[in-house]
């Protein structure tokens, strides 16, 4: 008796939008257009799932990192009942079970072959370790077709190299003559041959290894996974002839199908595994604590950071929005001798004017309107530790003449309070302006920029740390995908170039919220420009030329010059060894582009 067993495809209302018919022994489910059921839908792996028959019954496992929902539960393998509703991604499914039909009965062999793909099922499910499928496969073949030997040969570069081989004692070491041509005509016709005795046979008999080895009967099937070509199992008798015969080949056949399928999928999970460990490799060169880059500017960040670190002197962090301030502050508090005191980060652009002098200093009860008890500020709660004051630039100047004197005086008077309490901590600031053009408009008090700024680290914006773009999005990819439980491969060339001409306005953070909703909504397995909403660019963007790299890293150079004299052009000029008016030039073509932006 027999079932005929099906995946119906569920929509609105739960009718049913398309049957699946489970009709082979194993069935692949993804979107990848080789696959035996081929699903479209949100967060569904190129191969997703696999569904066999076992001596269990009919067994539905998932592949690789696969998210797999059976009747609402999360599971990686599952013997299906009726009426299963299984949730792959945005699908659902239903198994359905049509009514039992006679049969003659199996053909001889295929329950035995049955058997072995059972047994084989239980390896796989056990372990996708590419040695250990290998020889359970061989043995599986050799028993089934009662070879005495077997070979498993895998393309390499274009040519067969044996990869494990087997006797039918269980032997590994006893060598197995093989006939090269044999190997040669499977391989190029993708066709299985059978050879009763080699050295009768008019195709082969002239071969030098079918003469040097006497080589008997043969039997050699390719690996194939819908059109691909992955090797062949050579499969032999150095003294029977006429051992296979064509239900032995047939046989054969039916199981190297679906063998080379979960091959596939082990090389492709190993593959993922190879990838993320050389990332996982890659990043730990590259990192400094929580901070990662391998671009000039920021191994010389790590170097000051290194060296300023343990000196108990106050250090102010510039760059643009989103690159990382607050990682190196963190960094600085890990590395100093406070390191077992607090970290307290606050923004001073995210708290109202009227509520940030209570928030740093902290206030008694009746100070004023809602101060209902006594409540310490940040300052005192960084006691010991380090406080990190985000977006300095956006403090109102009366803040900070009393953030100046709390500085000076290591000691804090609450607001409504008359007397001070001395607090043992280290500042460090941060801000996306330049404090050098605050100071020179008046928006910014030159005594506390001197007292903040003892120690300046100047973090790099994105779009110029080359290579560290691709480094950082592979790291986000591979996080995100983690945390969302999605089996995504990498990024296709298109994302690829789309990543390197993007300006990123948003700086790391705009590419970690960028490449999270990529791995989110990905269909395919593989990040694409589209998904990462970059691909208008692969129409207008264009490589910078190498004379507006040039222009760029000057007009930079210089404003960078001209802030540490102070905003002196004629010192700047002579530090530069340009002519003044060089600076002017420079300067005028600044205006001209925030005149234009603005």
């Amino acid at each position: 008796m027999s079932v005929e067993a099906s995946l119906q495809e569920l929509g609105p209302g739960d009718t049913v939008k398309a049957t699946h018919p489970i009709d082979k022994l194993a069935c692949s489910l993804g979107t990848d257009t080789h696959t035996d059921i081929q699903l479209r839908g949100k967060g569904i792996a190129e191969v997703h799932a696999t569904v066999r028959t076992t001596a269990k019954g009919i067994q539905i496992e998932s592949v690789g990192s696969g998210r797999l929902v059976i009747n609402g539960r999360r599971t990686d393998s599952h013997v299906l009942q009726a009426g299963d509703l299984v949730d792959i991604g945005s699908v659902r499914l239903r198994f359905h079970v049509g009514r039992a039909r006679s049969q003659s009965g199996l053909r001889p062999g295929e329950s035995e072959l049955l058997t072995e793909l059972a047994g084989f099922a239980e390896t796989v499910a056990q372990s996708y370790d590419v040695d250990t499928l290998l020889e359970a496969m061989l043995e599986s073949m050799v028993r089934i077709t009662h070879a005495a030997r077997g070979v498993v040969l895998l393309l390499h570069e274009g040519k067969p190299q044996v990869r494990t081989r087997k006797s039918a004692r269980g032997e590994k070491d006893r060598e197995l003559a093989i006939s090269d041509s044999i190997v040669e005509r499977v391989l190029k016709t993708r066709q299985p041959v059978v050879v009763s005795d080699a050295l009768s046979d008019r195709e082969f008999n002239s071969a030098q290894s079918v003469m040097d080895f006497k080589i008997c009967s043969v039997l050699c099937v390719p690996l194939l996974v819908r059109g691909d070509l992955l090797g062949a199992i050579y499969l032999g008798n150095d003294n029977v002839v006429n051992l296979f015969s064509d239900h032995a080949r047939d046989l054969a056949t039916v199981f190297a199908a679906q063998a080379a399928l979960v091959l596939r999928d082990a090389f492709t999970i190993r593959e993922l595994q190879l990838s993320n460990a050389h990332l996982t490799q890659q990043i730990q060169r590259m990192n400094f604590g929580s901070l990662v880059g391998a671009c000039s500017s920021m191994k010389e960040l790590f170097k000051r950071i290194e060296k300023v670190a343990p000196a108990d002197v106050g250090v102010l962090v510039e760059g643009e929005t989103g690159t990382g301030k607050e990682l190196v502050a963190s960094e600085l508090h890990r590395r100093s001798s406070r390191k077992n005191g607090p970290f307290v980060a606050v923004n001073c652009g995210a708290i109202p004017e009227n509520l940030l002098e209570s928030e740093l200093f902290g206030h008694v009860r009746g100070a004023f309107t809602g101060a209902v008890q006594n409540r310490d500020g940040k300052f005192q709660a960084a006691h010991g530790g380090t406080l990190f004051l985000d977006e300095i630039g956006e403090m109102p100047l009366i803040l900070q003449v009393k953030l100046l004197r709390v500085l000076e005086e290591r000691r804090v008077v609450r607001v409504g309070e008359s007397h001070g309490k001395d607090v043992d901590i280290r500042v460090v600031a941060a801000t996306n302006r330049h404090l050098v053009d605050e100071v020179r408009g008046g928006r910014f008090r030159e005594d506390l920029y001197y007292r903040l700024n003892i120690v300046n680290l100047t973090l790099p914006p994105l779009r110029e740390r080359g290579e560290d773009i691709g480094v950082l999005a592979r790291y986000f990819l591979k996080r995100h995908a983690e945390e969302l439980q999605v089996a995504v491969k990498g990024f296709a060339q298109d994302a690829e170039r789309a990543l390197h001409l993007h300006r990123w306005p948003g700086n790391i953070r705009e590419l970690d919220n960028r490449v999270k909703k990529a791995v989110l909504f990905c269909d395919t397995g593989t990040v694409t420009a589209v998904d990462l909403e970059l691909d208008a660019l692969l129409d207008g963007g264009k490589v910078e030329s190498l004379n507006e790299a040039k222009e760029r890293f000057a007009r930079g150079y210089v404003q960078r010059v001209l802030d540490l004299n102070g905003g002196n052009r004629s010192q700047t000029a002579k530090d530069l060894d340009v002519d003044v008016r060089t600076v002017y030039r420079y300067l005028e073509r600044d205006r001209e582009e925030d005149i234009v932006e603005g």
